[in-house]
């Protein structure tokens, strides 16, 4: 067998992994969209069968619409998302720089116990966590929850960034000293974008637990002007009688989101990934 055979088939057996992975990973939300299409007949008759004319409903969607406060769970959700990405990159970024950039007594060890957060689940300390947010006045904000997964994602982000941070030339950051630039305009101006691609990807990875989460939403959170898309999504599952319709549908609508930012920062999210293997 000739190398070249040889390197054909062991790209298409890497292909064809990825393929079978992909169509494991969507199955779920395949199965999710084409119910949220039907009736509740249909749903459990034919659970995997596409929606047709007999078994076509937007019943689960009306209902969404109309009864649950949909549009102001999807508000709080995008306003817990982007905020907390918004300081999660911010004080991430800012964090990796100084690591990266400045030697001083302990940075090592900084950077261990910033990894430490990255192992250490956050929902260990829960209790602590709504001790804390009680005595400050928190619970029931949005702040509760943009603090928390902040503090989150730190830990993700600084490790990921420092890396890359390290990368950027020296030269280039010394040339903008001697210009008379600042520290925070050689920050922002000439490090930030060349970056751009690993802040991408560590925002797609915060992005999906943020927005997916119950934990936290259910514990800090569960006043109805403040619940997120998640959470409001839980009003249609009764203990006796669970609305199928209106679960489907708007776990749907919740993971169209998703979706569309992945879609849209996908090409970043590659280039950062790939980019960290190579280096």
């Amino acid at each position: 067998m000739t190398i070249a055979r040889q390197n054909r088939l062991n790209t298409a057996a890497a292909h064809g992994a990825l393929i079978l992975y992909t169509l494991i990973a969507l199955f779920p939300v395949f199965v999710i969209v084409i119910n949220s299409f039907k009736t509740r007949k249909a749903i459990f008759r034919e659970p995997l069968a596409l929606p047709d004319a007999d078994s076509f409903s937007l019943i689960g969607y009306e209902t969404v619409l109309k009864q649950g406060d949909f549009f102001l769970y999807f508000q709080n959700s995008m306003i817990v998302t982007v905020g907390s990405l918004f300081f999660i990159l911010l004080f991430g970024a800012m964090a990796a720089f100084a690591l990266a950039e400045y030697r001083f007594r302990g940075n090592l060890l900084m950077g261990l116990y910033l990894a430490l957060g990255i192992m250490i689940p956050i929902r260990i300390g829960t209790v602590a966590i709504l001790e804390m947010m009680v005595q400050t006045g928190l619970v029931n904000t949005l702040w509760a929850l943009i603090l928390v997964y902040t503090a989150q994602g730190l830990p993700l982000a600084v490790f990921i960034l420092s890396e890359f941070m390290r990368q950027v030339s020296d030269d280039l950051k010394n040339a903008g000293r001697i210009d008379g630039l600042s520290e925070y305009r050689i920050f922002f101006r000439l490090v930030l974008p060349l970056v751009r691609p690993a802040m991408a990807t560590v925002a797609v990875f915060n992005m999906i637990p943020i927005w997916n989460d119950l934990w936290f939403p259910l514990i800090l959170a569960p006043a109805e002007e403040v619940k997120t898309l998640t959470l409001g999504s839980q009003v249609f599952i009764g203990q006796f009688v669970t609305d199928w319709n209106a679960v489907l549908s708007a776990l749907s609508l919740a993971i169209l989101p998703v979706m569309v930012l992945y879609v849209i920062f996908s090409r970043q999210l590659i280039r950062g990934i790939t980019s960290g293997a190579v280096k």
